[in-house]
């Protein structure tokens, strides 16, 4: 059973897309409370991403994007002083109906979206997006500052996804790509966009947090 309410962990630089795997660390007090909470029950996160202006309301409640990724704390490494380092994996995505401000952190009602999971009428399509996204890569992470290595077992949807997620896109970018319906769409949109950077002499490499 996927939760209804789901604590919100809001940041500015980070989107989490289905089956991807994204380090962690946890300073802030309230949201200390969150991974205790969530570490004593179902263990489940819900990233989201700030809106631009963010800064001034930081320590409130800022606006987010309502289209965020859950994710299950896979890992969980408490510090001495209270801190957390943690592994999430994402899991599903969700949109933020509306928040609960019964706890010192951000809860939201939430719904599932699904659409992260390819039929198996898109595997045709998807295979072929993802031999023109890895095609497209090519001269990309040439004219960039690193490589990127698909191992070839992955699944087409976690390479979309993992792409989506590592590649040095503009936050923004890839907060459009996880508002896509479906993996497909997802797909469609990365290798569009990954075509505009190479007509218009973009690079493309793994992000630092890769």
């Amino acid at each position: 059973m996927f939760p209804s309410t789901l604590p919100l962990f809001p940041l500015p630089n980070v989107v989490l897309f289905p089956g991807v795997f994204l380090p962690l660390h946890i300073f802030e007090p309230r949201y200390r409370a969150m991974t205790e909470d969530a570490l004593a029950g179902d263990r489940m996160i819900g990233m989201a991403l700030l809106k631009p202006g963010f800064e001034a309301e930081y320590e409130g409640r800022p606006p987010i994007y309502p289209v965020g990724c859950m994710g299950l704390i896979t890992h969980a490494e408490r510090l001495p002083d209270g801190r957390f380092n943690l592994v999430l994996q994402g899991v599903e995505r969700f949109r933020v109906r509306e928040e609960d401000h019964a706890r010192v952190y951000r809860l939201g009602h939430i719904e599932r979206l699904g659409g992260d999971i390819p039929s198996s009428s898109d595997s045709a399509a998807l295979r072929t997006l993802r031999d023109r996204i890895q095609h497209l890569l090519v001269p990309l992470v040439e004219r960039g500052v690193g490589e990127v290595t698909v191992p070839p077992t992955m699944t087409d949807a976690d390479v979309i996804h993992a792409l989506a997620q590592y590649l040095d896109l503009a936050v923004i970018e890839k907060q459009a790509l996880l508002e896509c319906d479906t993996v497909v769409s997802r797909a469609t949109a990365l290798a569009d966009l990954l075509e505009m950077k190479a007509m218009t002499g973009g690079t493309a490499a793994w992000s630092a947090s890769h």
